[in-house]
């Protein structure tokens, strides 16, 4: 049997730059993918498979988690996916979730590595902490993904714009619909700023992916151009190529096996039959998304680790976060436009691109002291049908409308409605009742514990997020858009999931060191999201992506110095 250099289990945002690093430079790595492999002519725009299907995830019946969550009274209640249907699965696949994001790609800032530190007062009750590497130590790997992932946008100064290395982004912006600069000109309505928003997505051709088309279809769909910049198309594409990487897809890891030691010896995996295969490397890297990452850590138990793999300290599972925040929007009435302008707007363009940060940190006396606050980032109503033909079936009563009405409703809104959107990017803070653990009653298809995840949060985060998201709604109000509401709740983003693994100094109170290089075992890595110990005000897969070509920097001088 062949022993790998390395052995990396998913192949998301947090595996595709270390398969990609370390294949080009000469090591022989093997991903294991729970998932199929598609490739991008498998990425129709066919609204229905993508958005009203699981085809791109694990199917509920054999592949489940339990979520917890607090009742109306107050009580912790807990119910399977099975029976809610609220798949916490996200782009089960060769190049996982990053094949379907939105894209949005900000950066974190300096404050978000010391937020303990920089805001004492406001995280009372948390277990909130530093991060053992500053924004500096990051900051070129941003400009590495930038360009390797490859990231469309314009630099311009505002309030929260953080410290760069390069000027610009080596792709221009986007096209944009011309609802971008009503929300730029309405911004300043309140004294906002806002800046166009940086996209994983390119705008010109890079190798042998294709422009953006501009389909939209973008946002929960996978890219038929290969413009996006998943971990698939930007990265083990190229990595294949080099003879060094290896991809085994439909591989379910269920076990680090660690024999007698306290190094992984080999992983366990069953096969697209169900059969049972081992895969033996130097150095293992789990990036499979932060609760299946914790789930497979706990379920490899052995005589030296009882509680799981690398989990002597207690802390695997712990932390877990997801994303605070929510959503907001307005409706225009075509009718009530002037001819050019709505004949502008109705060119079928989607990307809006304007974002503000100007609320990255809010220094309001009447909101309190200064406080880490968030991100806005501007949109319209995705085109897949089936969304908005489903809010049309109520009246303004609640009650069912059917026949000739729901179709007057269905007319009139896909003919004289444009919904706007915006979404509330702010900090999940850690705390002791957000976590993910095995379930002790229920089992998988493969009879392998499925994970328990409770879902906790502190009052602050909605405090925040509210507070922005009012922001948010003065500015829709003074593009023009009406019937203005917003949601900013507990409820988690279940394709915003990081924490489980923090990384930190001390092994008493963290999985990972700095290097995200387990603290109880030599040879494991994490490198998706579970090695944040806080998430940000901003979505993660930008971030996870740096981290990894920083991680994949030290895995190779490691096997380079043990040659």
């Amino acid at each position: 049997m062949m022993k790998y250099d390395v052995c990396v289990v998913g192949s998301g945002a947090g595996a595709g730059p270390v398969i990609y690093e370390l294949s080009k430079a000469g090591f022989n790595v093997v991903v294991l993918e729970k998932g199929p492999w598609f490739n991008t002519e498998h990425f129709s725009k066919d609204e229905m498979v993508a958005t009203r299907r699981d085809l791109y995830k694990s199917d509920l019946e054999g592949e489940f988690h339990v979520v917890e969550s607090k009742n109306d009274a107050g009580e912790w209640e807990a119910k399977t996916t099975q029976a809610s249907g609220k798949s916490y699965w996200n782009g089960n696949c060769v190049g996982g979730s990053s094949n379907f994001m939105s894209a949005y790609f900000h950066r974190l800032k300096p404050n978000d590595f010391k937020l303990a530190s920089t805001y004492p007062d406001t995280y009372e009750g948390s277990n909130t902490v530093d991060w053992p590497i500053s924004y500096d130590d990051l900051e070129p790997y941003y400009a590495k993904v930038e360009t390797e992932i490859g990231v469309s946008g314009k630099v311009v100064p505002h309030k929260a714009l953080e410290p760069r290395s390069t000027e610009d982004f080596p792709y221009p912006p986007l096209g944009t619909n011309v609802f971008g600069e009503w929300v730029k000109e309405a911004a300043k309505e309140e004294n906002v700023q806002t800046f166009p928003a940086p996209r994983g997505i390119i705008s010109s051709p890079k190798g042998k992916r294709k422009a953006c088309y501009h389909s939209n279809y973008c946002g929960s769909f996978g890219c038929s151009s290969d413009a996006k910049g998943s971990s698939r198309a930007a990265l083990l594409d190229q990595a294949i190529e080099t003879g060094n990487c290896k991809i085994i897809p439909h591989a379910k890891v269920f076990h680090l096996d660690c024999g007698d030691g306290e190094e992984i010896q080999r992983a366990k995996y069953y096969d697209s039959s169900g059969e049972k295969n081992i895969v033996e490397a130097r150095l293992f890297v789990v990036a499979c998304q932060a609760v299946e990452t914790s789930r497979l850590l706990l379920m490899s138990k052995s005589d030296k680790f009882p509680n799981g793999l690398a989990n002597n300290s207690g802390n695997v599972g712990k932390n877990l976060l997801f994303a605070g925040g929510g959503a907001g929007s307005g409706i225009f009435d075509l009718n009530k436009l002037d001819e050019d302008k709505r004949k502008k707007f109705d060119i079928p363009l989607t990307f809006v691109n304007q974002a503000t940060q100007d609320f990255y940190e809010i220094d309001d006396e009447e909101f309190g002291p200064v406080t880490k606050g968030g991100t806005i980032d501007f949109l319209i109503e995705h085109s897949a049908p089936m969304p908005k033909l489903i809010r049309q079936k109520r009246d303004e009563n609640g009650k069912l409308l059917y026949g000739s009405a729901l179709k007057s409703k269905i007319h009139d809104s896909f003919r004289n409605k444009k919904r706007v959107r915006f979404e509330v990017f702010n900090d999940w803070i850690p705390n002791d009742d957000s976590f993910i653990k095995l379930s002790e009653e229920h089992v998988d298809k493969w009879g392998d514990p499925v994970g328990h995840i409770r879902i906790g949060y502190l009052d602050e985060m909605i405090r925040v997020g509210k507070y922005i998201a009012k922001k948010a709604t003065r500015i829709l109000f003074h593009t023009g858009a009406r019937d203005l509401q917003f949601t900013i709740s507990g409820a988690p983003p279940r394709n915003l999931m990081a924490g489980g693994c923090r990384f930190g100094t001390d092994p008493k109170t963290s999985v990972l060191d700095a290097n995200c290089q387990a603290h109880e075992v030599n040879n494991l890595y994490v490198t998706d999201a579970s090695f944040m110990p806080t998430g940000g005000s901003v979505p993660y897969t930008f971030t996870i992506y740096a981290n990894s070509f920083r991680v994949a920097d030290k895995i190779i001088e490691r096997l380079n110095s043990e040659a």
